[in-house]
């Protein structure tokens, strides 16, 4: 079962503002910090987009095309 709607979009936003923050703040391109902060924000996406479906049947603009890139 999906989390509340709202909880999950609080954690949603709040990702996206660590993702931020790991990215302004990145020490060079292999900071763990942001690929943290990638894997994170994309495991809120996914809550958020269960929670929404679940509860209103609603579906986002836009979808996660992690399993499409892995193909190429």
């Amino acid at each position: 079962m999906a989390q509340d709607p709202r909880f999950a979009l609080k954690q949603f936003t709040a990702a996206l503002e660590k993702h931020f923050e790991a990215v302004a703040a990145r020490r060079g391109p292999e900071d763990l910090s942001v690929d943290q902060a990638y894997f994170q924000l994309e495991d809120a996406f996914l809550n958020y987009q269960e929670a929404l479906g679940e509860a209103f049947e609603e579906d986002l603009p836009f979808d996660n095309n992690a399993e499409e890139e892995e193909d190429f």
